[in-house]
Order: structure tokens, then sequence, then C-alpha cells
């Protein structure tokens, strides 16, 4: 046998290893999508529908792409980039905790996560769809999509935005940090803060914080789903320059929902669970650091000027807010097969 035949033979033999090794691979990988399409939860499509950045006009931008569940629920950035790198006008909040928020979106527009889950995917600068139908449309070509659907929601037409919008909001409810320093302290272990966090907490009720930031998620009362807790930011927008540095009137607020004079510069207060992950702060991000964030509060807000000391304080109470992150994989989306969506 000659060198050329022997190789000739292994070249054989090789080709036909590899289409019987792709040949399974792809019934195996098949058969499990199936198999965890026919078994699908609600909180499962969700999930993957969070992740999946064909809800977008361009398949670019996902929820997740704006407000990372592996990054502390945000992306850090001042505004964030939505399709075609457009860049949108407010920055994003978290979405850990969002669930125990009564109102969503930072002018209050949306009295639910499940509505709020609607407006980003018609947003012009964010997902840039022309309207719901054009998403229900492309997952319509995605046959893992249309099966989990009617799996979770049986019935002719399961596959619609209302359904959509659950299920995302299904998801976002399980996206809760608990078990913060604070919590253990609160809950009765004086152990769980050191001197120098204990003194925090009382800086922060003695300078007037609870003012807007009380309750158990430091957003405001606890109030009925679609009633927020607003305050107009700046309150104090005179004797000092930081409106001029950060612009913060630039943005009219919940007027723009409401169209009511007394709603100019009105914005929901934001949870400060977790707020140092979230930098950059306010609802244009102009702000980089907590430190800073703080001494802005502080004087537009309440008309203080605090120490050093007290910034130091308060940045470290503020620091024990931060919970424990729930554990995130991501999901295997549902392929197309023979083409592509874009």
């Amino acid at each position: 046998m000659t060198r050329k035949h022997l190789l000739g033979i292994l070249l054989s033999l090789s080709a036909g290893l590899f289409v019987a090794c792709q040949s399974g691979s792809k019934k195996a990988e098949t058969a499990d999508f199936d198999r965890v399409i026919d078994t699908i939860t609600e909180l499962e499509l969700g999930k993957m529908l969070y992740f999946d950045p064909r809800l977008s006009s361009d398949g670019t931008i996902s929820c997740n792409s704006c407000h990372n569940v592996m990054n502390g629920g945000t992306d850090n950035r001042s505004f964030s980039a939505g399709v075609k790198g457009q860049l949108g006008g407010r920055n994003s909040p978290t979405v850990f905790n969002a669930t125990f928020l009564s109102v969503q979106f930072w002018d209050g527009r949306a009295p639910s996560l499940k509505e709020q889950a609607k407006g980003p995917l018609i947003n012009p600068v964010e997902m840039g769809n022309k309207n719901h139908d054009e998403v229900i449309a492309r997952l319509e070509k995605i046959p893992g999509y249309v099966q989990a659907f009617k799996s979770v929601y049986p019935g002719s037409s399961s596959l619609n935005i209302e359904n959509l919008a659950t299920a995302i909001a299904a998801y976002e409810k399980t996206l809760v940090t608990l078990n913060s320093k604070f919590d253990q302290f609160n809950a009765g272990d004086e152990t769980a803060f050191n001197d120098l966090e204990k003194k925090g907490w009382e800086t922060f009720k003695s300078v007037g914080c609870t003012t807007c930031h009380s309750g158990a998620h430091f957003a405001g009362p606890q109030l009925p789903e679609g009633q927020g807790f607003y305050m107009k930011f700046p309150t104090f927008p005179k004797g000092h320059n930081y409106d001029k540095k950060y612009k913060f009137t630039k943005d009219k607020g919940r007027y723009d929902v409401t169209k009511n004079k007394g709603d100019m510069h009105m914005f929901r207060v934001p949870t400060l669970r977790n707020v140092a992950l979230t930098a950059p702060y306010f609802h244009n991000g102009a702000v980089k650091s907590l430190d800073e964030a703080v001494r802005v509060m502080a004087k537009v807000q309440l008309n203080k000027d605090l120490t050093d000391e007290q910034v130091k304080e308060l940045v470290t109470f503020l620091n024990t807010l931060t919970g424990s992150i729930p554990v995130q994989t991501m999901p295997v989306l549902p392929p197309t097969k023979n083409y592509t969506l874009f």
C-alpha cells in the first residue's frame, strides 16, 4: 500500500467520522432544544427574550444591552447605545429590584414592569421597531419561539405583545438582591456594621436623606402599582454651579409625559439599593462618582454643604446597600435554520 493510498483512506475515514459526529451532534442539539421548549416556563421564556437582540430592528440590542444583569443591572454609561449606535437621552436605571417600584422609567410613564417592557421595543433610539407587530412578525419566523409561546400560553394566538411583555416581566421579578450588610444590621445583627458604617447610617438620617429615600428600598413609600413617588430635581437650582456644570434642568422630567406645569423637573425617586454599582448618577448620568453624587444631592435637594467627613460616612453607608446579586447564566436562544432575519 502506497503512502498516497493510505492517506486517501485516512482522509475518507476522517470525513466519514466528521459527518457522523456532526449529524449526531445536530440531532442531539435539536432534540435537546425541543425538549426544553416542551417544558419551558414563563420565567425561562422571559429570560430568553430579555437576552435576545433579535427583538431589536437590526438584531444588535437586547434588554440586557442596557440593563446588564452581569454588571449591577445597568451598563455604567451616561446614555446607553441603541440601534445604529444612537444614544438615549436618559441614564438606564438598574433592573435589580425594579419589581418593588410602583412605576417605571425616570418619568414614571410605565405603571408596571410589563408595560415598561413594551416601551424600548418601539423606541426609535433604543430597539428601533416601528411597532409591536414588527417584533411579533420577526419572532414568528423563529420556530422555537412559536413553540415556546404555545407551551407557556396555550391558545390560538399565543405569540403576541401582551404575552411577550408578561414573560419578560416574569423574569425581571426574579432580579432581586437580598442580604445586604444593611439588611443584616437592620435585622438585629449589630456586628454587620463597623463604626464608620453605623456613623454613616446616622448621618444619612440626620442630614435629611430619608426625606426622599425612605422605605425598605430607599425609594420612598411603598405605593400601589401605577402610583409614583416623585420629587423635583433639583429642588434648589440656584446658589451653586451644579446645574450649570451638569445640566440637570435641561430635562423636563415628568412634564414630558403629563404636560402639567406642576410636573416640570419632577422625577421618580430611584432606589438606593446597589447604588455603589450603578454609576454614573442621576437621570442624565452626568455625575461619575458616588462621592460627587452625595455632595450634589445634599446641595441641590437639601441646600446643605457637607464636610469631607460626612461625605465619607455617607458613601461608606451607601455601600452597605449592595445586596447579593443572583447568579445569572446565559440562556440558549432558539435558532433560525438556514436563513437570517436581518
